[in-house]
């Protein structure tokens, strides 16, 4: 039976790993906002991927970017795109080519120098994501790997890596979306400084 215990012990857990990310992690953070900032002012556009739960944090983030991200704030549209939504594609480059390339094929047909992959992992060793890291690098997309535990092979392949200080699949996730919405603020304020004077 759960306990109140048990819940005090998950919240708990995920201060402490928010802790951790604080004490390490924040000029990484700031550094890849930055590098987000410069490809959009220079025409760029993100491009998220991610299986499962980090494929909601891809549509996740660029909902927040599309659209917006704070209802008090009215502006242009900035151009993000999660790989992830299109089933048609996926179902088909699945079948045709197999379930590693399905993000790779993506990036290939919208990815153009300049642009940003974030690449989404909680283990960063998910082959599709590395196979999309690839593919970008060779068309001159700048890649962000949003990660988690040790890095993984794509802490080493990613030209940026953003790595959560944990273990805990949940509290990866956790972090990812906290930083995704850090990552919008900093992007707003820095495209459109007139809204936050």
């Amino acid at each position: 039976m759960i306990s109140n215990d048990y819940i005090q012990s998950v919240i708990t857990d995920s201060i402490e790993t928010k802790q951790r990310l604080l004490a390490t992690e924040t000029e990484t953070i700031m550094s890849t906002a930055q590098v987000l900032i410069q490809s959009l002012k220079q025409g760029g556009t993100i491009l998220f991927c991610g299986n499962g739960g980090s494929a909601a944090d891809c549509q996740h983030i660029a909902a927040e970017l599309v659209v917006r991200l704070r209802g008090s704030v009215e502006r242009r549209a900035i151009p993000a795109i999660a790989l992830t939504t299109d089933s048609s594609i996926l179902t088909a480059c699945g079948n045709d080519y197999g379930y590693d390339e399905v993000f790779a094929r993506s990036v290939e047909a919208y990815g153009k120098k300049g642009d940003v992959l974030v690449g989404i992992t909680t283990s960063g060793n998910s082959p599709n994501v590395q196979k999309a890291v690839e593919k970008a690098k060779s068309q001159g997309v700048i890649t962000i790997g949003l990660l988690g535990g040790n890095g993984g092979k794509l802490k080493n392949e990613c030209d940026h890596s953003l790595i959560v200080p944990s273990t805990v699949t949940a509290r990866i996730q956790e972090s990812h979306i906290l930083i995704g919405h850090i990552w919008c603020e900093l992007i707003e304020e820095a495209l459109f400084p007139e809204k936050f004077l």
